[in-house]
């Protein structure tokens, strides 16, 4: 088996542009409105992975263990901001507690794998903690977003069952509870299909890096094995955390609904 990385060239990174135009025709001819998103996107990513190469070369050479918690603060900050963007029927949606339960669920997860499965030297390696954390946020970003914009318009939509057990003496936890099971079923399901159909319908993006790059699939399958188990395990705590934070907010401090909810029931 041949074990080396075939380089692409500037010249073949900039063919690659054909796709977008082929992206581009699809959204023009069907007038999707997507053209301009679709080329400032294709920009940011060219910048973006850019700068993040030598960036990363950067600090793959000095290895800093306060270097590499800073970074992984600040992808988890950009992650919670990006998070807070994608739940436009929030009001008020709090990018504190998203990064809290980013940072968290990160934190832990990420901790476990580095530390305790993967055992590197030393155990905070920037080459594999960043990548590692990174893989994390980025599908915890997506769990939190779907779960509490799901525990929202799961209260709106019950706000009458919601104000009757409030009425029979229930407690907002118990008068909500089948909302944040919905919430966190929300949020953890697309994570569960992965799951379902990896190695079958789909050969991850860890996992084909690695076989590109000359790595024996079966070890990149050991590797692709512990980062879908960390993301779920990462995506439930994540979740769980966000929402639990979050539904005390569709209540006053008397235990009555917002009106927030009230004015969307009755809309």
């Amino acid at each position: 088996m041949e074990a080396s990385i075939i380089p692409i060239s500037n010249d073949q990174l900039a063919f690659t542009v054909v796709l977008v135009l082929i992206t581009g025709g699809i959204s023009s001819f069907l007038k999707l409105g997507l053209l301009r998103s679709l080329v400032w996107g294709t920009v940011r990513t060219f910048l973006q992975l850019t700068v993040m190469g030598y960036a990363l070369t950067y600090i793959f050479r000095i290895n800093n263990f306060w270097l590499v918690l800073l970074i992984i603060a600040i992808m988890s900050l950009i992650a919670s901001r990006t998070a807070v963007k994608r739940t436009p029927n929030v009001p008020g949606y709090p990018a504190v507690m998203a990064f809290a339960s980013l940072l968290a669920s990160t934190f832990l997860v990420g901790s476990i794998v580095t530390v305790l499965i993967i055992s590197p030297e030393p155990w905070y390696s920037a080459r594999i903690v960043i990548p590692i954390f990174g893989m994390i946020l980025g599908n915890s970003m997506n769990g939190i977003a779907i779960s509490v914009d799901r525990l929202y318009s799961e209260s709106r939509s019950g706000a009458p069952q919601i104000e009757a057990m409030l009425t029979f003496g229930a407690t907002p936890w118990e008068a909500v509870r089948s909302c944040v099971r919905e919430a966190l079923r929300a949020g953890m399901t697309p994570t569960i299909n992965s799951l379902m159909v990896v190695g079958l319908v789909s050969l991850p993006g860890m996992m084909t890096g690695q076989i590109l790059g000359g790595a024996d699939p079966r070890e990149a399958v050991r590797y692709q094995i512990v980062v879908m188990l960390m993301i779920a395990a990462a995506v439930a705590i994540g979740c769980l955390i966000m929402v639990g934070l979050s539904y005390k907010r569709l209540f006053t401090p008397d235990g009555a609904l917002q009106q927030f909810v009230l004015e969307s029931k009755k809309g």
